[in-house]
């Protein structure tokens, strides 16, 4: 009976160990509403999921579907990179973050995608949809038909950019089912899904996806932002020839979801030891879909008990500033945890740290208005785009408000998610359409004979006539609600990232 005890004492502690592997598998999520994914990229099998097929509002991790659709006509003969597409009012009229062209203006649609992609332009969306499906309506129904031959039954959409509609939503499980197809279909244009940073005239645009030059093997993909969705980020990284995707909808904030996203690709990158443990969760195909509406985190995300407005622009100040404080509570704690390279090797530097440090140094792809140059006519063409940034200052009235175009032009970076270029411009209009639409919006006319703010927001719109609206998003939402309100659902947030 004594010679039993040792095994029964054995038996009871891994039965209580499998219990608490199991309690933590089948736990629901925070508090808060939140999804997480991960998945290997080869075979799509599950490694976790978290309310992965709650339904959601995907915001602009949408443009990799409008990428993955553009691209495959290109492979289709459909059309070209060199393709050239005009900007139409209807792109132009988009709300930020975007480009901010002229209608009429032409690029390619290389060009195009690489603005998307890293920017996340709303209007180069809307031009590459008008350029391969006709209109916003054609291209969403191709971008619709594609969803349902890829298997992604919880998903829909009536925009390519991910602004606020009711229509369009998706899941966790499947973006993770959409990045799988584009790394399996379109192997050879993978590196628009990669770009560290552009560089359009003057102005460089680093890569909203914060893994990007941060975290080991980080090699893909989009970021998003709506107040209603939350932060959301769908990333992949590759070790050792093994790739994973991990997807994260509804964090508190961009630097959140990326160490969400980087704590779940170190965790399947480690092996887990209790991985024995924990019950098959099969492929991402096969994860069953629950029927209900997508969370609203509006008022979470934006409403007046946030400490400042939502944007994606919030954790960039505090990457620049060398503080986690932010971060980390963001995350509930969770960054304040180390992780581990597999084989027990010496522990990596703190998720929180590792996105608050600068990234890995990168020359920023040229992109430029025109067709596609090359040699001295390239740079002729980023020379001319540089010299009409210039141009556009000077038009202010007081010298004051010079320095103003920059920043109206920075809150169509932190509509999304911004990087430190619109730090401090972005950062206040992205929230605040979304909490003060109709306010903000009646005030304008009354506005603009006031101080230097205003007149700043006035200048914007001298010089950008056609984009009127977005370019006072410099100062209150003003503008950028209004544009909002034209979209399909006028209650969700307009600051898309």
């Amino acid at each position: 009976m004594h010679a039993l005890r040792p095994l029964l004492r054995k038996s009871l502690f891994n039965l209580f160990a499998a219990g608490l592997a199991c309690a933590a598998l089948l736990a629901p999520g925070a508090a808060r509403a939140e999804a997480l994914l991960l998945i290997e990229a080869d075979s799509g099998k599950v490694l976790q999921a978290d309310n992965a097929t709650i339904p959601w509002y995907p915001a602009s991790v949408t443009k990799i579907m409008t990428a993955y659709v553009t691209l495959k006509a290109v492979k289709d003969g459909k059309l070209t990179l060199d393709t050239l597409l005009t900007v139409s009012p209807t792109a132009a009229s988009q709300s930020p973050s975007k480009m901010g062209f002229r209608p009429g203006t032409q690029l390619t649609v290389d060009n195009a995608l690489k603005m998307m992609m890293v920017k996340s332009a709303n209007d180069m969306a809307v031009v590459l949809a008008e350029g391969v499906g006709g209109s916003i309506d054609g291209f969403s129904a191709m971008m619709n038909d594609t969803a349902k031959k890829l298997g992604m039954t919880q998903t829909s959409y009536v925009n390519p950019n991910g602004l606020p509609a009711d229509g369009q939503i998706t899941s966790a499980r499947d973006l993770g089912i959409l990045a799988r197809a584009f790394l399996r279909d379109l192997p050879e244009y993978e590196y628009f899904v990669h770009i560290p940073a552009i560089r359009f005239g003057k102005r460089i645009t680093g890569n909203f996806n914060k893994l990007i030059g941060r975290y080991p093997g980080a090699d893909g993909f989009k970021t998003g932002f709506i107040c209603a969705s939350g932060y959301n980020l769908v990333a992949s990284a590759t070790r050792n020839g093994r790739r994973l995707i991990a997807v994260v909808l509804g964090a508190n904030s961009g630097t959140a979801r990326a160490v969400k996203a980087a704590q779940l690709l170190e965790r399947g990158f480690s092996q887990d030891n209790l991985t024995w443990l924990r019950p098959s969760l099969g492929t991402v195909d096969n994860l069953v879909a629950v029927d209900a509406s997508p969370p609203n985190l509006r008022d979470e995300m934006c409403g007046p008990n946030r400490k400042r407005p939502a944007s994606d622009d919030d954790d960039a100040l505090i990457a620049a500033n060398g503080s986690t404080t932010g971060s980390a509570s963001a995350t509930g704690g969770e960054a304040q945890v180390t992780f581990f390279t597999a084989g027990l090797q010496p522990p990596l530097m703190k998720a929180s740290e590792l996105m608050a440090s600068a990234p890995a140094a990168a020359e920023p792809v040229l992109v430029y208005t025109g067709p596609t140059r090359t040699g001295p006519a390239l740079i002729a063409a980023v020379a001319a785009d540089a010299d009409q940034q210039t141009v556009a200052k000077p038009r202010g009235k007081k010298s004051r408000v010079a320095k103003k175009p920059d920043a109206a032009d920075k809150p169509k970076d932190g509509n999304k998610d911004a990087g430190k270029e619109s730090k401090t411009a972005a950062a206040k209009p992205t929230a605040k359409p979304d909490a003060k639409t109709d306010t903000k919006s009646d005030t304008k006319t009354a506005a603009k004979p006031a101080g230097t703010k205003h007149a700043a927001a006035k200048h914007d719109a001298a010089a950008k006539p056609a984009e009127k609206p977005a370019a006072t998003g410099d100062q209150a939402p003003k503008p950028a609600k209004p544009k909002a309100a034209t979209k399909p659902a006028a209650t969700k947030p307009a600051n898309n990232s």
